[in-house]
């Protein structure tokens, strides 16, 4: 492209993208949902966060970044499933054909939705009405989920898919994502520690370091909060450590993103919530400010109280490197009939800040 011509597409681009970044901050509506709503915060992509998209997508200078993890019989493994086993089967020719072809089959008791970087849908967490003390049969006839459903609405025998709130409600989520860099500024340019949190007040000043109090958070919006935890994501996982504990999202952070209606919220992290050394053995207790009752507050909240969905294990380092403070940015979970989690590859279009 001539460099005149080039010039005159980046002006334009930038135009559009302050009019798009405009009209998407008055062209959604938020909750309340109407009663048997099953998708939550999914219901605010459309073309309002589609058109804030498009600069990202008609930029030129734009960079595509991998989010997920390259997953592998060798990566860190969930400790709530059986071990993460591919197995390649042998190259089968067919009979009176020039054809000959590959597969694998995973081993039993894999959670494939729920293990690498994945996705959870709005049925994968429900709540009880007080704390079950662990003893005798738990009362799962009084669990809740979003929107209200009872465990009979949603899975209403211990082997049935999910009826209500599976992934094949989810919608493909394409919008603008805000990726704030908590290594740098609640780490002080380390990774976070197990245990450690993301506050409100984190986010906030994030945003004002960043170059993005004016922006701020937008309803539809994806966030996207890198604690530098990935690092300790090594394949093969000979020490352990990943998945033991981790970082996570304090509760009034997870309150302050709510209000703002984002569609999800990913970490580099395996649980969203923090977790600290011990807690997952139940000899650690979880961090200040989390709810009695709720040692995975952060789910409850999210999922259960927002309609807004996680994302685990999310690969961000590059994006952070390189200043991409703000993208475009792709989630597509498997249309999976009932299911509570996917794998996913979700990928962000953005521009170097650097």
């Amino acid at each position: 492209m001539p460099t005149t011509l080039r010039l005159v597409f980046v002006a334009l681009t930038s135009a559009v993208s302050i009019s798009c970044l405009a009209a998407g901050t008055g062209a959604t509506s938020g909750p309340p949902w109407p009663v048997g709503d099953e998708r939550g915060m999914g219901n605010l992509i459309g073309p309002a966060t589609y058109a804030r998209c498009a600069p990202y997508l008609a930029n030129p200078k734009a960079r595509v970044y991998e989010i997920s993890q390259l997953r592998s019989s060798t990566m860190p493994a969930s400790p709530f499933a059986a071990p993460y086993v591919v197995k390649p089967k042998a190259t089968s020719p067919i009979p009176g054909t020039v054809h000959a072809f590959n597969s694998e089959t995973y081993g039993e008791g894999v959670e494939h939705g729920q293990q690498g970087t994945q996705f959870d849908a709005l049925g994968h967490f429900a709540f009880l009405p007080q704390p079950w003390d662990g003893k005798g049969t738990a009362p799962l006839d009084e669990a809740r989920y979003f929107g209200g459903f009872t465990q009979k609405d949603v899975k209403p025998t211990p082997d049935s898919p999910l009826q209500k709130l599976g992934l094949e409600k989810v919608p493909p989520i394409v919008t603008t994502a805000v990726l704030l860099d908590a290594r740098t500024l609640v780490g002080n340019g380390q990774a976070m520690k197990a245990g450690e949190i993301v506050t409100e007040a984190d986010i906030k000043a994030m945003l004002k370091a960043q170059g993005l109090a004016k922006r701020g958070i937008l309803p539809g919006d994806v966030v996207y909060i890198h604690t530098g935890w990935g690092e300790l994501w090594k394949d093969p996982d000979t020490d352990k450590t990943y998945y033991s504990k981790a970082p996570g999202l304090g509760y009034d952070a997870a309150k302050y993103l709510g209000e703002r209606h984002i569609v999800a919220v990913g970490l580099d992290t395996p649980f969203i919530d923090a977790v600290s050394e011990g807690m997952l053995q139940g000899k650690g207790a979880p961090p200040p400010g989390t709810p009695a009752g709720q040692a995975f507050a952060i789910h409850h909240y999210m999922l259960t109280q927002m309609g807004i969905h996680h994302i685990e294990n999310a690969k961000l380092d590059e994006m952070a490197r390189d200043h991409v403070w703000t993208s475009c940015t792709m989630v597509l979970p498997l249309l999976e009939k009932g299911a509570a989690g996917s794998a996913i590859r979700p990928v962000s279009i953005g521009l170097s800040g650097k």
